[in-house]
């Protein structure tokens, strides 16, 4: 019973991480909140482990982990993107939250469909790192002119739930090839030679571009 119980507390974990981080950003605080996210992304990336190490995995942790991922990384990071700017465009803004947030409900339930079809990466940008992109973005506070940032939450929504691959380093995909990870690289380093403060995005950030500039290559 105590070996089931772990890593359902740290599934758990990872949505009291998301709760509070929508409460924390509701007070103002973008950069707490931001680590909160971050936070409940370790603790999910733990629960699997642990569960698979005590022998107990199990279709009510599946679905308990999911029910956490859609509040930790698809309900708080939209909450913090509306506060922090999206407000500020009426009901569009409103409206690109509610699509992030469906987006990552969209990538759950195809993730909990086809696990045991798709081997060796993950279809669509998967949402823990989704989540952590808005949520670390948000925490630079860049207030990006025009239409930049409702534009740029849809599109990471739309990656979630798009057809790009994206490696699941376990070592079965495909072969990466230098030539992505290169520009990756450099793209990324550009980024925070002009802004440092982007430390904790830049990771999420290449993550994400990596799986567009690779299937950029792997398409030709």
């Amino acid at each position: 019973m105590i070996k089931t119980w772990i890593p359902n507390a740290l599934t758990s974990l990872n949505l009291v991480f998301g709760v509070f981080a929508i409460l924390t950003v509701i007070q103002g605080d973008f950069t707490l909140a931001a680590y909160f996210v971050v936070a409940a992304l370790i603790a999910d990336s733990l629960d699997g482990r642990v569960a698979r190490f005590f022998g107990v995995s199990g279709e009510f942790g599946k679905e308990l982990d999911s029910l956490c991922d859609q509040g930790s990384f698809g309900v708080a990071p939209a909450v913090m993107a509306y506060v922090f700017m999206l407000k500020d465009f009426g009901w569009i803004g409103a409206c690109v939250a509610a699509f992030f947030a469906c987006c990552v409900a969209f990538r759950l339930a195809r993730f909990n469909v086809n696990v045991s079809n798709v081997k060796g990466y993950f279809m669509g940008l998967p949402s823990p790192a989704g989540g952590a992109v808005v949520a670390t973005f948000v925490m630079m506070q860049y207030r990006a002119p025009g239409w930049f940032f409702p534009l740029f939450v849809a599109a990471v929504g739309y990656l979630m739930v798009s057809s790009v691959k994206y490696p699941d380093f376990k070592g079965h995909g495909e072969k990466i090839k230098p030539a992505p990870v290169i520009l990756t690289i450099v793209i990324v380093g550009t980024l925070l030679y002009f802004r440092p403060d982007s430390w904790l995005f830049a990771p999420f950030f290449a993550f994400m571009l990596f799986g567009l500039i690779n299937s950029l290559f792997t398409s030709k």
